[in-house]
């Protein structure tokens, strides 16, 4: 195959004590997925059918690293999330059988530029501006779930330069991992290589220049990005 240029390098994540690496080929994301943030948001917390966005595959950004403040925004918010990794794909996969479908998990951070995405919310317009910008989904390590098994419950909790903003349980999903992957399947076909981001608790705000936000899911670790000055 005679390209016109040369292809981008495949966008991966780290595998926990491996040096192996996860390929990534979709980041899929699920909207108000937790009761209290959707209050927060403004919406009604009945068990609606839940909605999806994405995030480019080359948006993500491994543990540690520093991400600036992002152009366009002055209201950057951090979303600590529960992300599930794909191994085997599928469609309209049961949601008995969802599963044997995963990979396994890693600990999240959905950075959202909150005023152009409620922005566009109010005018009925899509997220992307506000949700799937450059440098927008930190993923730590991901644990294969024959170590770490299936998480359904255990604390998520979010600091922000030591101070506590989120703290739940993954128990709180509106709508379950197995659930997930199955609503999702009988969209579009999953494939090995995407990522699901389960949502976020509430308490999301505001980051600023100079800000560490740390993420921590029990079994899971935890993640921690610097906030740079815009570039």
């Amino acid at each position: 195959m005679d390209l016109v240029f040369s292809p981008p390098a495949q966008p991966t994540v780290a595998v926990s004590g491996s040096d192996k690496r996860f390929p990534v080929r979709r980041i899929f994301c699920v909207g108000r997925n937790y009761a209290a943030h959707t209050r927060e948001m403004g919406r009604d917390p009945d068990r609606e059918p839940p909605f999806f966005f994405t995030k480019p595959a080359d948006a993500v950004v491994a543990d540690g690293e520093t991400v600036a403040y992002p152009p366009e925004t002055e209201n950057f918010h951090y979303e600590a999330e529960l992300v599930v990794a794909i191994g085997t794909g599928g469609r309209d996969i049961p949601e008995e059988k969802t599963l044997e479908h995963v990979w396994g998990y890693a600990v999240g951070n959905d950075l959202t530029r909150r005023d152009l995405q409620l922005a566009a919310r109010d005018k009925g317009r899509p997220w992307d501006w506000g949700k799937s910008f450059d440098r927008s989904a930190v993923i730590g390590p991901v644990h294969p779930a024959k170590d770490v098994g299936h998480p359904a419950k255990g604390s998520i909790r979010l600091t922000v330069n030591g101070e506590t903003k989120q703290d739940a349980d993954l128990a709180e999903l509106i709508w379950s991992v197995p659930e997930i992957i199955s609503i999702l399947s009988s969209s579009m076909t999953l494939k090995p290589g995407d990522l699901i981001m389960t949502g976020t608790p509430a308490g999301v705000g505001a980051l600023a220049v100079g800000d560490v936000c740390v993420v921590e899911i029990e079994g899971l670790g935890r993640i921690s990005t610097r906030i740079g000055p815009r570039e």
